[in-house]
């Protein structure tokens, strides 16, 4: 199975991973920003946008060959949310494809436990039994979860909600499949792994990806990392490449720049 990719400027290769429920066109406000140093491929997950669902019984590892067997064999990687996990899984997986790696708003173990903040497991249960009766419903309620506390959240709902019109809705199995991976996949233990530059974008009002769990990813990252940096915007919710997406830009391209294979 291929996935669809749009491709747009020119310069060093620049894989973009959208998050769960949204497709490639998400990116369209920051790919003006990044298209004149960089050569985007802007993919649609499986089941997203104009990709067609991978099988129910599909895995991490398999949405992540998906991509690879659709983009570059050598190029930097960004996602968001969902998609910095699967990011994160192909620096792993393929390290010798992912040249660096950039995460928007992500994390290793999306759900909480005791010891870890994160989505609550009763919030994401909630969210998996409602998609059987109303996925588009659920759709709507992700899209002012990702936006909540921002300052500009009416604005990001908004033009989140354009990103979907573009394309054709998601699939619902692969909604589904989605939400397992959120719900299911663990990378905390292998972080220390990696051994690429890495950057990590967070917003400090996302209550997806609490700005508790921070720290705790960060002293997951091996000791030895030199390229390892991370920012939170002040201001930003779950999408700031969204509400803050001139600082976002800049700050994507002061990386990749200084940190060219």
């Amino acid at each position: 199975m291929s996935v669809y990719v749009e491709r747009c400027g020119r310069g060093p290769e620049l894989v973009l991973l959208h998050g769960w429920g949204m497709n490639g066109a998400v990116w369209q406000g920051l790919a003006s920003r990044l298209e004149a140093d960089f050569r985007l491929h802007l993919v649609d997950l499986p089941g997203f946008g104009h990709s067609p669902a991978l099988p129910e019984s599909s895995t991490l590892h398999d949405w992540v060959n998906a991509v690879l067997d659709a983009v570059p064999n050598q190029a930097a990687w960004l996602g968001w949310s969902l998609g910095g996990l699967l990011a994160t899984q192909a620096a792993l997986q393929a390290p010798n494809r992912v040249s660096q790696l950039i995460t928007l708003a992500s994390s290793p173990r999306f759900v909480a436990d005791a010891a870890w903040p994160g989505i609550k497991p009763e919030v994401l249960a909630a969210f998996e039994q409602q998609l059987v009766e109303d996925h588009q419903g659920v759709i709507n309620r992700f899209l002012a979860l990702q936006a909540m506390g921002s300052e500009h959240a009416r604005e990001d709902i908004r033009q989140l909600r354009a990103s979907l019109a573009a394309k054709p809705g998601p699939d619902p199995v692969a909604l589904a499949a989605g939400l397992a991976l959120l719900g299911a996949v663990d990378l905390r233990a292998r972080l220390a792994e990696l051994q690429l530059p890495v950057l990590r974008l967070y917003g400090r009002l996302d209550g997806l990806v609490p700005k508790k769990v921070i720290p705790q990813v960060e002293a997951l990252l091996p000791e030895n990392l030199a390229q390892r940096h991370s920012h939170i915007e002040a201001k930003a919710s779950h999408a700031a490449f969204i509400s803050h997406p001139e600082a976002t830009a800049e700050r994507i391209k002061a990386f990749l720049k200084h940190n060219q294979p």
